[in-house]
C-alpha cells in the first residue's frame, strides 16, 4: 500500500498545469482549497469534481493513478465518515437497531466531509505531480518574501518544506523495503490483535528511523560541501516566468466562487 504513494512525487510531463507557473498552482490550490470549504450541498460538491477532473484531463494525469494515491489514507476517510454516521443527528432517522441510530444529516454531512478531503487531498496531489520541487521552494520562497521583513527565515522555510515534501515518496519507497525484508524473515505485520501488531512494528521503525537519519545526515554534508549557506548572497538559476496563461487561470477562480456561493444558498 505504502508504494501506491503518490503526494510529494514529481512526473515530468508537457502539459498545460505542468507549464503554469508555480506561483499559481499554490495560489489556485490555496484559494480552491477556501472554496472548498463552502460547499454544503449535491450542487456544489458536483461542481467542484468537475473542477477537479478538468485539471486531471489538462494535467494529463490519469484518474486511477492519482486515485492510487489515497489508499494509504482509506482508513482515515472511513473513520471520518463513520464518526459523522453515527454521531451527527437530525434530518429523519434513516435506520435505527437498539442503541444505533443513522440520520439523514449524518449520512449527508459523513460523505461531503470525506468529499472535502478527498478534493483537496486531489488538488494537493496533482500540484506536486505536476510541479518539481526546486519550482515549488522557488514559488514559496517568492510569495512569502515580504515576510523577511520581519526577520522571518522565508528561504531556509521554503527548502525545508520542500526537502520535507520531496522525501515523502522515499520514506514510503524505504518503508516498503524494510517491510518486505522483514517479512521474508518471518515477521508477521498483517495478522493477529492491536498488541501482537504494535509490537511487531518495532523491528521496522528502528532501521527506518535510522535511514531516515542517515539520509539526513548526508544531505546535510552534501550541502555544506557545496558551500551553501542559506539565503545569503544567492543568485537564481532557474527564474519563474508569469504568463498571461497564469493570470487567466486564476481568475478563473472567480467565477468558480460565484457558482459555489449561488448554490450554496
Amino acid at each position: 500500500m505504502l508504494d501506491k504513494m503518490v503526494l510529494g512525487r514529481y512526473v515530468p510531463m508537457d502539459s498545460f498545469v505542468h507549464r503554469l507557473d508555480p506561483r499559481m498552482k499554490l495560489l489556485f490550490v490555496f484559494l480552491m482549497t477556501i472554496i472548498i470549504f463552502f460547499a454544503n450541498n449535491v450542487v456544489t460538491y458536483a461542481v467542484l469534481i468537475l473542477i477537479v477532473l478538468i485539471t486531471l484531463y489538462l494535467a494529463k494525469l490519469k484518474l486511477s493513478f492519482v486515485l492510487g494515491g489515497l489508499k494509504p489514507i482509506l482508513l482515515l476517510l472511513i473513520f471520518t465518515l463513520v464518526m459523522h454516521i453515527f454521531w451527527t443527528k437530525g434530518g429523519g432517522t434513516l435506520f435505527s437497531l437498539s442503541f444505533i441510530t443513522v440520520d439523514r444529516n449524518g449520512v449527508e454531512q459523513g460523505i461531503f466531509i470525506t468529499l472535502r478531503f478527498v478534493l483537496i487531498i486531489f488538488l494537493t496531489t496533482i500540484m506536486t505531480l505536476t510541479t518539481s520541487p526546486i519550482s515549488l521552494t522557488d514559488a514559496i520562497e517568492t510569495l512569502f518574501r515580504p515576510l523577511k521583513k520581519i526577520r522571518i527565515p522565508v528561504h531556509e522555510l521554503a527548502l525545508m518544506m520542500s526537502i520535507a515534501l520531496r522525501f515523502i515518496p522515499t520514506l514510503m519507497d524505504e518503508t516498503q523495503k524494510v517491510m518486505r525484508a522483514q517479512m521474508s524473515r518471518g515477521s508477521d505485520m498483517t495478522t493477529g490483535n492491536v498488541m501482537k501488531r504494535l509490537k511487531a512494528l518495532v523491528p521496522l521503525l528502528v532501521p527506518l528511523f535510522v535511514s531516515a537519519f542517515k539520509r539526513a545526515e548526508d544531505l546535510a554534508v552534501a550541502m555544506e560541501v557545496r558551500g551553501y549557506r542559506g539565503d545569503i548572497n544567492r543568485t537564481k538559476y532557474r527564474r519563474l516566468n508569469w504568463q498571461m496563461t497564469d493570470t487567466l487561470t486564476l481568475l478563473a477562480i472567480i467565477p468558480i466562487a460565484i457558482i459555489i456561493l449561488y448554490f450554496r444558498n
